[in-house]
């Protein structure tokens, strides 16, 4: 498994065990970096550049999937799917290194690995449309 979809996973992890323990993102991560023996540095600076990405910008991503998730409220949305999405959004609009295409197939697949049966077809649609919409070419 390549290093930054390895780093992914663990963001997502850490989303989601915030969420469920009810944590500010950093405790969650403290937490989680503390239980784990060993890790590759370049996975946990890339992981820790999401983690601390994402938290600093919540608001306005959860602003930005509550625009494009129509009929969709986002406390109603699957744990996983909220926190995949949160991942997507945080790639394509604070960290341009990363290309688009690349952003949606990697929360594609931890949808399809970590969600339910229609999770990655909904983030796929959503990341889509605010790739189509809010990316600049």
């Amino acid at each position: 498994m390549r290093k930054r979809t390895q780093a992914r996973e663990f963001v997502l992890k850490i989303l989601y065990q915030a969420e469920i323990t009810r944590r500010e993102i950093h405790v969650a991560s403290d937490y989680y970096w503390g239980e784990i023996d060993s890790i590759d540095n370049y996975i946990k600076e890339f992981a820790d550049m999401l983690i601390a990405g994402i938290a600093k910008n919540i608001e306005s991503i959860d602003n930005k999937i509550s625009e494009y998730a129509t009929n969709w409220q986002l406390k109603r949305m699957a744990v996983i799917d909220r926190n995949v999405l949160r991942i997507g959004v945080f790639e394509l609009l604070f960290n341009n290194d990363i290309p688009p295409k690349v952003t949606i197939n990697e929360a594609v697949e931890l949808a399809k690995k970590y969600g339910d049966i229609e999770s990655s077809k909904f983030v796929n649609g959503i990341l889509d449309k605010i790739h189509k919409t809010e990316v600049p070419s």
